[in-house]
């Protein structure tokens, strides 16, 4: 990262210019995703939010770049990378893996005493202290893509390139053992407010699942249920747009 560029542009990903001064909006991919996945949110959210989303190694312009599989030295990362404080408001929104990630950097953020985020939201994602086994990253090829069938958030298109797939495979088997692995370490709540995000039916999170990260923050907290599973956010773009813009407005983000 050079002293011109305000962010490590191999980390943050920004799809398109947003006017001077509007807050920014971080947005953590789920496990196999990349940053791509929230184009058609930054669209959704211009011009009052400036998206950018982060890009995990090993995916996209990144494939040749050796992938982390430790929720850590993912977050260590992300937190370095992230835009300086230049006063401009930010907030994180995290999908699945994603929102485990973005709790994770806010911790590392408020450990070290840095500008925090004014808001996090965690989607589809039960609370760090929910702790589950999985063991969906030891199955074999066709058990993974089984897995990613079930979930959804998969153009069903892209199971029709065998060649796309096959490089698709190994990032989401990564990140699987990434999260599956991810243990928590119980510390001090977080200081800013969050909201968590669910599908009324998703499998991986139930509400009360959601409801639970009202424990890792002193803040104000809120649930917010959608009608779907653990893609919700895809059928249910306008309603999260709109959640995320009211909680941003609310919390005196906008200008």
């Amino acid at each position: 990262m050079t002293a011109a560029q305000e962010y490590d542009t191999r980390w943050i990903r920004r799809f398109g210019a947003a006017p001077a001064g509007r807050p920014r909006l971080v947005c953590f991919p789920h496990a196999g995703g990349a940053a791509s996945y929230y184009f058609a949110y930054s669209r959704a959210l211009a011009p009052e939010v400036d998206v950018l989303a982060v890009q995990y190694p090993g995916r996209q312009e990144r494939r040749l770049e050796p992938l982390l599989d430790n929720v850590a030295a993912l977050a260590d990362a992300i937190a370095a990378a992230l835009p300086r404080p230049d006063g401009v408001p930010f907030a994180f929104f995290g999908h699945s893996m994603g929102a485990v990630l973005a709790f994770e950097v806010t911790r590392r953020l408020q450990q070290d005493g840095r500008t925090l985020p004014e808001h996090v939201f965690v989607s589809g994602r039960r609370a760090p202290s929910r702790w589950r086994p999985g063991a969906v990253h030891l199955k074999d090829d066709a058990g993974l893509v089984a897995e990613m069938r079930a979930v959804g958030g998969t153009d069903p298109r892209f199971f029709e390139d065998q060649e796309l797939v096959a490089a698709a495979l190994t990032a989401t088997r990564n990140d699987y053992k990434a999260i599956e692995r991810y243990e928590y370490h119980p510390g001090e709540p977080l200081t800013c407010p969050v909201t968590a995000l669910v599908g009324d039916c998703d499998p991986q999170a139930t509400v009360e699942d959601a409801e639970a990260w009202r424990e890792h923050t002193a803040a104000r907290f809120a649930l917010r249920v959608f009608p779907g599973g653990h893609f919700y956010l895809d059928a249910q773009r306008a309603e999260v747009v709109s959640t995320i813009l009211t909680t941003l407005g609310a919390g005196r983000l906008m200008p």
